[in-house]
């Protein structure tokens, strides 16, 4: 399974995540302070 780096714009905190987790991301926010994050949060 691939995993691509998160990188909060609100608290620039950067988790690794995979695609599922991902998603997740993309509907609620940053797990760690819930900004909202778009595409542009993720490095391939």
């Amino acid at each position: 399974m691939s995993t691509v780096e998160f990188t909060c714009s609100g608290c620039t905190q950067r988790i690794e995540v995979n695609e599922e987790m991902r998603e997740t991301i993309l509907s609620v926010g940053c797990p760690v302070c819930t900004t909202p994050a778009t595409e542009d949060d993720f490095d391939e």
